[in-house]
């Protein structure tokens, strides 16, 4: 037997092994809705004394307007600076006092918050009890506000001298066009200056309702225990509608490039389309694919073709960012400015080449591998899975998304690859924004 044939037996043990493991460590999903329509997604698991809490809102910065960006991030970030009469500095105090931690995060479709407490009485009650506050009884102080709008706004004076921050904004400007996800998570800097109190209750009011709301939960609870939580934490939160979907996102009719000018020796170079949403059915032959294409570091092919092979770039990638609506497929890379061009014709050659002869079954078994490998590591904490349910909540995924996940990469075919990418995306549509560039002006 040859070592190319030795080697994919090894490969699809691997594989084999790693799926007859994870078999056996199903997530067990718990579903229900509490009295005031929130939706809560539970695992119980009683291995560490510990409880995490999630609680989502369709508030991200895809709610903003053009002439108020930054109303949405501000208003989630000072919801935790003051609440129900107590002080940032109050509400630190508390949480710290029974071992408690507070997170969160923010992004285009979502606003969360998350909480992680012990499961004993005391500490959870009271780590319970501020995290209710933050979420029912947001102060907004105006003090705070003019704080955090000085900070803001110097982060953003920063962000536009960085290529990277400059790049990334262009790009989905350029892309998105007039849709919402053209609006930065950060807003503007005249935005940011207008913005008052008044717009942050009217946003809270209007999108952080009890009835649109996700909760997730997993640890130390029973479902009992988990839906008293679930009732308590929204019990209070503003009784508004579920706020419309937002827009379809419309597909580029043709190409678009944009040379931004910057004194850094390097360029840094973004090129992309409107991708995929969370749970399309592409998304596992897209994923896949896209591990081969320049998901996988440096068994990808952009990374061998671009960087190994030339040394055009000191790093390249390609991605999927699936989002409520069409979100971005982006390739990625810097490199010298005198080398821009001769690597973005590469990685379209390597792209062409990529989607015209697909990929080989090598390939495919190696990425399966890769990917179904790695997967428990997904999985393999508390926090980690309640990320999973938040999404799988929110974006309304099969409760089984998990269970299925390295079933659904095993299935994966060459043939669905290249008619996957084949479908959906087009590189003479592309989006191309390159900062650095030796020509412009």
């Amino acid at each position: 037997m040859n070592q190319s044939n030795i080697k994919n037996r090894l490969l699809l043990t691997l594989l084999l092994f790693v799926m007859h493991l994870t078999a056996h460590a199903a997530v067990n999903i718990q579903h229900w809705q509490t009295s005031t329509g929130a939706h809560v997604y539970f695992v119980e698991n009683h291995d560490l004394p510990i409880v995490d809490v999630s609680v989502n809102f369709p508030a991200g910065s895809s709610r903003d307007t053009a002439d108020k960006s930054g109303v949405a991030g501000i208003t989630r970030y000072m919801m935790t600076l003051g609440a129900a009469g107590l002080s940032d500095e109050a509400i630190s105090n508390q949480l710290a006092d029974v071992g408690a931690v507070l997170g969160g995060e923010f992004d285009t479709d979502r606003a969360a918050f998350k909480l992680r407490t012990l499961s004993s009485a005391r500490e959870q009650k009271q780590a319970l009890d501020v995290f209710t506050k933050i979420l029912q009884k947001p102060d907004f102080p105006e003090s705070v506000l003019s704080r955090e709008k000085a900070r803001i706004i110097s982060g953003l004076q920063e962000a536009a001298t960085q290529p990277e921050s400059i790049g990334n904004r262009a790009f989905m400007k350029a892309m998105y066009g007039m849709h919402p996800y053209s609006l930065d998570e950060s807003g503007e800097i005249d935005t940011v200056t207008k913005i008052k109190r008044e717009d942050l209750q009217t946003f809270y009011t209007q999108y952080y309702s009890a009835q649109s709301s996700v909760i997730a939960m997993i640890g130390d609870l029973t479902r009992d225990q988990a839906n008293q939580i679930a009732e308590s934490l929204v019990s209070g939160m503003p009784q508004s509608a579920t706020p419309m979907p937002i827009a379809s996102v419309a597909l580029p009719a043709k190409a678009v490039e944009q040379r931004i000018a910057h004194p850094a020796s390097q360029s840094h170079i973004l090129l992309g389309y409107p991708g995929i949403k969370r749970g399309d059915p592409d998304l596992f032959p897209l994923y896949v694919g896209n591990y081969i294409l320049g998901g996988g570091g440096f068994v990808s092919r952009l990374t061998e073709e671009v960087r190994e092979k030339r040394g055009l770039v000191y790093s390249v990638y390609s991605y999927f960012m699936p989002m409520g609506e069409l979100g971005p497929f982006q390739i990625g890379l810097q490199t010298k400015k005198e080398q821009a061009q001769d690597a973005i014709q590469l990685v379209n050659e390597t792209l062409d080449k990529f989607l015209k002869k697909g990929v080989t079954e090598a390939e495919l078994k190696a990425a399966k591998a890769n990917i179904i490998g790695g997967f428990p590591m997904r999985i393999d904490s508390n926090s980690k899975i309640l990320d999973y349910l938040a999404v799988i909540g929110f974006y309304k995924l099969p409760l089984n998304y998990l269970d299925e996940y390295n079933a659904n990469v095993a299935k994966v075919t060459t043939a669905q690859i290249k008619d996957a990418f084949n479908r959906r995306i087009k590189p003479e549509n592309f989006v191309t924004v390159i900062v650095g560039d030796v020509n412009a002006k």
